[in-house]
């Protein structure tokens, strides 16, 4: 009688284990094709449909239900175009994917966080890249326009209000019903940046009051800038600055500025060189940034030294620079050791800050005592060399050309803008060539706005990127226009971004085979002149990848230009209902200076998911 109920324990367990196994077996089959889904969106368990009435799209659709039409990476001809492309989840909203922090922890990455390495550009792999589309917040509008941009914003576009309470002494931001609405405050200037920016062309003695100096002093480094009220202010001046900051624990001060139509970039005073090349700023400016100047025998000072022009200036506005109790008076003392090592003199000083003066000859290092530190860089250092190279503690001296030059020889603004720049010559160009490519440009540039001209009104487009700008030519032809244009250099091809800064322009180095350091939806038009056929052709990066990212960086109704070969342009016309853009005009070459370019141009659609637009009704 005791063996019986052995024999069920055994039938029991037996009958477990294959009903175990049979579970286990449908968790594989099932589970793998889940895992194949999250593969996509890195993180996303679902996908969802594209609200139909933005996108006026088949009601029945489901992307979930095609993930056997997805194909990621180089199309051999043979593959399946997507019907569209996946939609990541509302929590990446605000995604940065070179400046995710989820990344760094998910990676495992040992940064040295007091030298700000978590705020420095960290790229995930093919494999872990986010391959869905970044959707709108809930709630998003098209942006107010420039000018009215500059001092209000919609508060769905950046549902981030903690800066207004934490600030609200200091006039950043104002949160008033369905709007932010931005003073003109900061930190330092309470009262206005406008008043804050004529006090230092006081004590710069510039002709009336205006910062500009007569033309001379046109490209700005705001480091640190929080909303960018300061840069904002100063384009009234015919003054453009490059507004600078982390994604930090003010994180979203950056993509405040953009959709105000503010010139920002998101970046830090870390261990890596800034992307721009020297000599390209007449002023750096600090105004209550909390940078350690001293750390590392001054390296992040001799960074904004090697920015700096000849006779450029840093104007500093902190309680270093005035306040009477031990620790500040050290920090002043020392840093005031520092400066004069480096041959800076000051310029000014009145109350809270202090204007420094670099040299415009090499005269003064060459007078320093031996041993001095900060030393002279070595002979073959590269100071135009920036992309993920390291910071040096040293001092960059002018070529012979520039110490005999005695300044950087620039015209005045707006002359500068096409006055062929003295650095050309570093390039083997010619001034006719020069003189060529800004003519060439110009009328390029009519047309495209002539092809544009159905779409867009006067105030349309605001902030711009040229992807591949070589001389700038194409941002010098939007000069008469309201707009302002990051133009961006490869880091592997000829560094003519300096030449782009010596024409009153700006922009940065980067590689288009990795994500942008900036948030999404801050761009109303993209310029691809070659981009496509130069990352897949010469460095065999993605096409799709590369499409995700514009239309990541890209507004809604904003639009792209495309200027590349005619495969190119059929490879990008495959994927325009996947990635929900149409089309607003094609041109074919109208020169022989055009070879065998075709022209296209697409405007991205409004659209929210279906989350997005339940939460909104």
């Amino acid at each position: 009688m005791r063996g019986r109920p052995d024999g069920s324990k055994k039938r029991l367990l037996t009958t477990f284990i294959l009903v175990a196994a049979a579970l286990l077996f449908l968790y594989l089959y099932f589970g793998s094709q889940n895992q194949g889904e999250s593969a996509l969106e890195y993180g996303s368990r679902s996908l969802r449909k594209l609200g139909s009435s933005y996108l006026g799209g088949d009601e029945e659709s489901d992307l979930g239900n095609k993930q056997d039409e997805f194909k990621f990476g180089l199309d051999d001809g043979d593959g399946i175009v997507p019907k569209s492309f996946p939609v990541c989840d509302d929590r990446y909203s605000e995604l940065i994917p070179c400046l995710d922090r989820n990344l760094i922890y998910q990676m495992r990455l040992k940064l040295d966080l007091s030298l700000m390495e978590h705020y420095e550009r960290h790229c995930p792999l093919p494999e872990r890249r986010f391959n869905c589309l970044i959707p709108p917040p809930t709630g998003y509008k098209v942006p107010i326009k420039w000018p009215k941009s500059r001092d209000e914003v919609w508060k769905a576009n950046i549902p981030h209000t903690h800066l207004a309470h934490e600030k609200s002494d200091q006039n950043w931001m104002v949160v008033k019903g369905e709007k932010i609405i931005f003073p003109g405050g900061g930190t330092h200037f309470h009262y206005g940046a406008d008043k804050y920016i004529k006090s230092l062309a006081n004590m710069l003695n510039f002709s009336k009051d205006n910062m500009n100096n007569e033309g001379n002093l046109r490209t700005v480094l705001d480091v640190g800038c929080g909303v960018a009220s300061f840069g904002g202010y100063l384009l009234s001046s015919d003054i453009i600055a490059m507004s600078l900051a982390p994604n930090d624990v003010h994180q979203n001060q950056i993509q405040f500025a953009l959709e105000r139509g503010i010139p920002a970039y998101l970046g830090v005073l870390g261990t890596k060189r800034l992307p721009y090349p020297s000599r390209s700023f007449e002023l750096a400016h600090c105004s209550r940034c909390r940078i350690d100047w001293l750390q590392r025998d001054g390296i992040l000072l001799l960074e904004l030294d090697r920015l700096l022009r000849p006779g450029g200036y840093f104007a500093y506005s902190s309680p270093e620079a005035y306040a009477q109790d031990e620790e500040d008076l050290r920090i002043w003392k020392e840093m005031s050791a520092l400066v004069e090592r480096m041959c800076w003199k000051i310029a000014a000083k009145r109350n809270q800050t202090v204007i420094w003066v670099k040299p415009l000859t090499n005269d003064c290092y060459m007078e320093r005592a031996p041993g001095t530190q900060p030393p002279l860089c070595r002979s073959n250092d590269d100071p135009d060399a920036v992309y993920g190279v390291n910071m040096e503690a040293c001092i960059t001296p002018y070529s012979e050309h520039d110490h005999a030059s005695k300044g950087s020889g620039l015209a005045p603004w707006p002359a500068r803008l096409t006055s062929p720049p003295p650095r050309l010559a570093d390039f083997g160009y010619s001034r006719d060539m020069f003189e060529k490519d800004t003519e060439l440009w110009r009328k390029r540039v009519e047309n495209y706005w002539d092809l544009l001209s159905p779409k867009i009104s006067a105030n349309t487009i605001r902030n711009v990127m040229d992807m591949k700008a070589n001389l700038g030519s194409f941002g010098a032809a939007l000069a008469n226009k309201d707009v302002w244009v990051m133009n961006v250099v490869p880091e592997d091809g000829p560094n003519t971004l300096k030449l782009i800064y010596d024409r009153g322009l700006i922009g940065s180095i980067h590689n288009w085979c990795e994500a942008y350091s900036i948030y999404p939806r801050t761009y109303d038009l993209l310029h691809a002149s070659n981009v496509f056929s130069d990352i897949i052709e010469r460095k065999g990066c993605s096409g799709e990848d590369l499409l995700i990212e514009i239309d990541r960086i890209l507004r809604p109704t904003g639009f792209l230009i495309v200027r590349d070969k005619k495969p190119v342009i059929d490879f990008v016309k495959k994927y325009l209902a996947a990635i929900h853009w149409e089309t607003v005009a094609t041109a074919d070459s109208t020169s022989e200076s055009d070879g065998d370019d075709v022209v296209l141009i697409v405007q991205k659609k409004l659209w929210l998911t279906s989350e997005s637009l339940r939460e909104t009704d």
